[in-house]
């Protein structure tokens, strides 16, 4: 198993992460409530990255669209001048064929010449009524070119203005990203020296999603890569592993996977900061090595709420999400947490 202690990039999960779960202290009782600080400030960072990352995606693509109808309008605009040269090609010869067959004189030396001054007449008349076709068509050939070069330069310069908006996102998301990562590891060295102590900093009030969950269960985070699974055997644990793992960045929000109450909140030991939601039925989860918590022992909690955020504290080797489902609140009676919350609907 390849470990990692690169620090990760804020939106890259580290592909394996290992925790190892020896119980080495008691739960220390979590204190009383403490401000925001910094983990409002990387819960806002991740939503400003994640907005800066939706709207940079959203014009990048406006982008690449004008950019092919560009291409698209250069296309048509090449045929429509092609077309033009060439109908104008064609009057030229119209013109010269006329004047080699007589059309250089003047028309009464043209009806006093000819053997049939009636064909001459009707011959003139269709030449003229072609020779106004060719025209019209040339016109509108042309009048299309110009049409088409000015939707192009148009098109353009919307291209030119989406390039550089993006230039501009881009940036921003740059920005952000350094702040965010400064930000992660200033919310991590406060966790490790609250476990150091053995004393939780209490929980920290964030904001909640505004959409509360539409479904009864849920996964504990968002978005993740899965790393190290239920009863996998390793020498970074005392026996196996008993839970999932979940590769996210310090300070991902870690959301209750159903409704249910607060039992414990602690710091200390193998499993750093750590929060035990009991449900209804019996059962229990557990959301391991936070970098912070959102909650107190004793509160009542819905689906998908945040529970804590994601870190790296206790016997960790790196940024996760160590989540089990439980008998019982106490460590020893885990389940395999795929397997359960399958039964619930959700398939990681």
């Amino acid at each position: 198993m390849v470990l990692s202690r690169r620090r990760p990039h804020p939106f890259v999960s580290v592909p394996v992460l290992l925790c190892a779960l020896l119980w080495t202290t008691p739960p220390t009782p979590a204190p009383a409530f403490e401000g925001p600080g910094t983990s409002a400030d990387v819960a806002r960072l991740y939503k400003e990255a994640s907005t800066a990352t939706a709207r940079y995606e959203e014009v990048h693509r406006a982008a690449r669209i004008q950019k092919v109808k560009v291409r698209k309008l250069d296309r048509l605009l090449a045929r429509e001048r092609h077309e033009a040269k060439a109908l104008h090609g064609d009057l030229g010869r119209l013109a010269r064929a006329q004047y080699r067959t007589g059309g250089g004189l003047p028309y009464t030396a043209q009806l006093l010449l000819a053997d049939s001054p009636d064909a001459l007449v009707r011959g003139e008349h269709a030449f003229r009524q072609a020779d106004l076709a060719v025209n019209s068509v040339v016109a509108k050939t042309r009048r299309a070119a110009a049409d088409l070069a000015v939707a192009k330069r148009k098109a353009t310069r919307a291209k030119r203005s989406l390039d550089q908006r993006t230039v501009r996102l881009a940036k921003l998301k740059r920005d952000i990203r350094r702040k965010l990562e400064t930000a992660r590891w200033t919310l991590q060295g406060e966790a490790d020296r609250s476990v150091a102590a053995g004393k939780c900093r209490g929980a920290v009030r964030l904001d909640q999603p505004s959409r509360p969950a539409t479904r009864a269960w849920v996964a504990p985070v968002a978005s993740y890569e899965l790393s190290a699974g239920f009863d996998r055997a390793g020498a970074h644990w005392a026996h196996r592993h008993t839970g999932q793992d979940f590769a996210v960045g310090i300070g991902a929000p870690v959301r209750s996977v159903g409704a249910g109450r607060v039992v414990s909140v602690s710091c200390g030991g193998g499993f750093g900061i750590e929060v035990v939601v009991r449900h209804k039925g019996g059962h229990f989860t557990q959301y391991a090595h936070l970098a912070a918590v959102t909650v107190d022992q004793g509160d009542r909690v819905r689906t998908g709420q945040w529970v804590g955020q994601a870190g790296t504290s206790g016997n960790s080797t790196g940024p996760h999400l160590h989540f089990e489902a439980r008998r019982t609140p106490r460590h020893g009676s885990a389940v395999d947490p795929v397997k359960w919350l399958a039964k619930r609907g959700v398939r990681l």
